[in-house]
């Protein structure tokens, strides 16, 4: 199909937060008849998008340069060139396509898309994953004909409730009796246990590993108890050392570098403890997981922090600040929250209670109202 035929050109990213949501919309719009061809990615050359894009058979142009820092540095002069380039490449990129719509995903390459959008009067949906809008979608949003948010009450113009699209393995969880069964089995986790699972982000978070691995000596002789700890790829080798030479006489414990098998975790656990992202959020609501939620501190306008307060106030998930995380805390909390199933039963319904399966669908109906497709 020629560049001519694009129907909607899907811009930004950066990371899997931003770049995930995108393919669902894409998914959704593929699932309606679209042709994939029809549905262009604009991204970053330093993005994940650069893989997760092309895997999901969507096409996709990278934009040069970086993000300009919030401060004085001598690298802001080369982002600065970068940015000049993004602009003119995004110029000729819309000239070309002539979409029907932009949706701006937030992140370094939804400025210059976005904005060539407004002034060539192409409509424009913004798509915001966090409960504090980030300042490109916050930049976009005065423009656009209507913001999606995934948290009630987000600030941004026009906003729709939307909910954050999640992937279809995900929605999948717990839609049979056997489920759990089967994600333990596949994990390797002993049905008699408890399963808390933890985890951070690819890299990981290391006031969340220093933690887990502080616990162990102090719990090493539950037998009633399963950790897997998925540690992230940047501490990995330090944490397995450490833990190496722990004793544990009953309690079970399974480092695990990186996880792509999400759905599989969500199915199996019994309590999740992990940072406050955009994608975890969602996941936890529509899978209904019991949560303690670490917000990642100095995240740009403290979204992970609102992100939590969202689900913590829902009952879906407790909330715990990185200053005061420490071993202590992660055993004491974690112990008290499965000696009570009933509290477990009641932050499975509370987080449920904002979930929106139907996410990739909203955003779908809305690219499709603005963009003028049906």
């Amino acid at each position: 199909m020629s560049s001519a035929a694009t129907s909607v050109m899907i811009v930004g990213g950066g990371t899997a937060g931003h770049v995930l949501p995108g393919v669902a919309i894409g998914k959704a719009l593929v699932r309606r008849g679209y042709l994939a061809e029809s549905i262009h990615f604009v991204g970053s050359e330093r993005g994940v998008e650069r893989t997760l894009v092309p895997e999901a058979g969507f096409g996709l142009t990278v934009l040069p340069g970086r993000g300009i820092q919030r401060r004085l540095t001598r690298e802001n002069l080369g982002a600065v060139a970068g940015l000049v380039r993004a602009f003119a490449v995004s110029f000729s990129l819309l000239r070309a396509h002539r979409p029907s719509v932009v949706v701006a995903l937030g992140g370094y390459a939804s400025v210059p898309a976005g904005l060539w959008a407004v002034l060539l009067r192409v409509p424009v949906v913004v798509a915001e994953q966090n409960a504090v809008p980030g300042l490109a979608n916050r930049l976009i949003g005065r423009f656009a004909k209507v913001c999606a948010v995934s948290f009630d009450g987000t600030d941004l113009p026009r906003a729709v409730w939307t909910g954050n699209p999640v992937r279809p393995e995900v929605l999948a969880v717990g839609s049979t009796e056997s489920g759990r069964a089967v994600a333990r089995e596949k994990l390797g986790a002993d049905p008699k246990r408890h399963l808390v699972v933890v985890f951070g982000g690819s890299l990981g978070a290391r006031t969340i590993n220093d933690a887990v691995v502080g616990s162990l000596a102090s719990l090493g002789d539950r037998d009633d108890l399963e950790i897997r700890h998925i540690i992230g790829h940047r501490d990995f080798a330090d944490v397995s050392a450490r833990v190496f030479s722990e004793t544990l006489t009953g309690l079970s414990y399974t480092p695990v570098e990186y996880e792509s098998d999400m759905a599989t975790v969500y199915e199996a656990a019994d309590l999740v403890v992990c940072r406050s992202g955009a994608t975890s959020c969602a996941e936890l609501a529509v899978t209904g997981t019991p949560s303690v939620l670490v917000p990642l501190p100095g995240a740009p306008g403290d979204h992970q922090t609102a992100n939590a307060r969202a689900l913590e106030r829902a009952g879906g998930a407790e909330l715990l600040a990185d200053s005061i995380f420490d071993s202590q805390l992660f055993i004491d909390t974690v112990l008290r929250l499965l000696s009570e199933p009933n509290i477990l039963q009641s932050m499975s319904v509370g987080a449920r209670r904002i979930a929106r399966p139907d996410a990739a669908e909203a955003l779908a109906d809305l690219v499709e109202l603005h963009g003028s497709l049906q």
